[in-house]
């Protein structure tokens, strides 16, 4: 859209204009947004980390444009925008340095231990999450803060899963293969179906992998784990706690689920 188009003729909102300048501060944005997602996949992240960075990612949300984030179904749709942008910085090890973070592990042994690693930070983010609503929450109005809040809990657990995808796939010798974008939309769908990554097509870029069937699975996966943040909302503990207890149990199904997928996989390949 050129920055020349006019509101009444586009019928695209004012926010939503984007001139060069407008691209490029939206550029910069998603490139901090990015940063922190990929900051709150860390293993080692102690609690008060997590909080910090997971209330950096509300600001960088904020910043990013919040009109949809009020309309559920529009609410899920941005979610998916997000997480195909921040899909690409979610840090993947390869099998070389994974075995090198946790020596002397077999794979089976290693992807049990990512399993456990990737559950703890995700219920972490729920316990954050109580956290930061705790903090932004003295004052009113709660009501504007609320899916802001949701939104930013469910795009980091969901970059946390993703980053488990790619390393359990790394461990059984089938990585994710294409370009970065390739790859990225690959852990999407993988993340999507809840099972491994399919092969891409040579060539095939993030808007055609992720067409019109594979983005309404995205949101209806995501539509399911935004419900799941809900409980933050309850009393400030327990719903932590119970926040942080559904993430945990939600992300071990996922691993061991992926898990299984890939050693079916595999045995194929090794039996042929």
């Amino acid at each position: 859209m050129s920055g020349t188009d006019h509101p009444a003729e586009t019928g695209v909102p004012p926010a939503l204009e984007q001139t060069p300048a407008k691209s490029q501060e939206l550029a910069a944005v998603d490139a901090e947004l990015g940063e922190t997602v990929a900051a709150l996949t860390a293993d080692d992240l102690e609690p008060a980390g997590r909080r910090q960075l997971l209330g950096r990612l509300v600001t960088d949300i904020r910043r990013r444009g919040l009109g949809q984030m009020f309309k559920p179904k529009a609410a899920v749709r941005w979610m998916a925008d997000v997480v195909t942008d921040v899909a690409p910085h979610v840090p993947i090890r390869d099998l070389e340095t994974l075995r090198r973070h946790f020596p002397g592990l077999n794979d089976d042994d290693l992807a049990d231990r990512l399993i456990r690693n990737a559950a703890r930070s995700t219920a972490g983010v729920g316990a954050a999450g109580g956290g930061v609503a705790s903090v932004q929450w003295v004052a009113p109005p709660t009501l504007l803060s609320a899916p802001i809040l949701l939104g930013a809990e469910t795009i980091a657990v969901v970059a946390i899963e993703l980053k488990l995808i790619g390393e359990l796939h790394e461990i059984y010798g089938q990585p994710v293969e294409g370009s970065l974008g390739q790859r990225a939309a690959g852990l999407v769908q993988a993340w999507s179906q809840q099972r491994g990554v399919n092969p891409l097509v040579p060539g095939v870029g993030v808007a055609t992998v992720l067409g019109t069937a594979a983005r309404r699975e995205l949101q209806t996966t995501l539509l399911k784990r935004f419900g799941r943040q809900l409980t933050t909302l309850g009393p400030m503990l327990t719903g932590a706690a119970v926040a942080g207890f559904l993430n945990r149990r939600a992300t071990r199904n996922l691993g061991e689920h992926i898990q299984k997928d890939l050693r079916k996989t595999r045995n194929k390949v090794i039996e042929g």
